[in-house]
């Protein structure tokens, strides 16, 4: 069973430039092998961001930003939207909420930090009445020979389904569905190379892409991921809730 909200980190909204910075040089950290800086752009300012601290050092730990979409006519307006063909969301006409530049600092190894974020991204959900969230979920470095197991599960069974599929906009992708067609996965690899979020957003009922993005900027290679509200399973929606309430 999920463990209460832990007492010594503390979850809170973005409020002021100094807030942000935080979040901005976590995220840097994380996506840029530890360098010193800030990782910032132009959909930081549309955005609301949820950081998570050390209680006692006030050190950022874990941080995420969200775009509320009303419904799915304004999905030109989210970050996804740069790198994948977005056209068949246009129809769905409940409120979404984009999930991005979720991070956790690797130095940090406490998986209540993660029930923590998890709990806070419920509320957001709950509250706000969402009925899709979506995001890019990245994996380290643009070899994607080196996630053939991975990308060949992610064709086997999680595809997402055929009314929402993005198609491909990016200049550079991996059309992993055709090109591991008859691929079969070594589940024990496939299972062991997938990035943390996406296990998560796989064990709720989500879906991806048929293909990958390969961002050479950011040094990672992304999925398109998808998770309808109503798709997560009742014992895991209790869990969750329980943990964030």
């Amino acid at each position: 069973m999920l463990q209460r909200k832990p007492r010594h980190y503390r979850s809170h909204f973005v409020e002021g430039e100094a807030d942000l910075l935080k979040a901005q040089r976590l995220r840097y950290a994380c996506f840029n092998d530890g360098a010193a800086g800030i990782d910032a752009d132009a959909l930081d300012t549309a955005c609301q961001h949820i950081l998570i601290t050390d209680a006692k050092t006030g050190d950022a730990v874990c941080t995420f930003r969200f775009l509320e979409l009303s419904d799915g006519s304004e999905i030109d307006h989210c970050y996804s939207a740069a790198y994948y063909n977005l056209d068949a969301l246009r129809t769905f006409d409940h409120p979404l909420l984009e999930l991005g530049r979720f991070c956790i600092d690797p130095q940090v190894a406490d998986p209540s930090v993660v029930r923590l974020a998890w709990s806070e991204i419920t509320r957001l959900v709950d509250q706000r009445g969402i009925e899709m969230m979506f995001g890019c979920s990245s994996f380290a470095g643009t070899n994607a020979d080196s996630y053939q197991d991975t990308f060949a599960l992610l064709k086997e069974r999680h595809l997402g389904p055929k009314r929402w599929l993005p198609r491909v906009k990016a200049p550079n992708v991996f059309q992993f569905a055709r090109i591991l067609k008859f691929k079969k996965p070594n589940l024990k690899y496939a299972q062991k190379r997938l990035p943390p979020l996406l296990r998560t957003y796989l064990t709720m009922g989500g879906w991806v892409s048929d293909h990958a993005v390969v961002d050479e900027h950011m040094n990672t290679l992304h999925v398109f991921t998808g998770l309808e509200i109503a798709s997560i399973p009742a014992n895991r929606k209790r869990l969750l809730r329980a943990d964030a309430a």
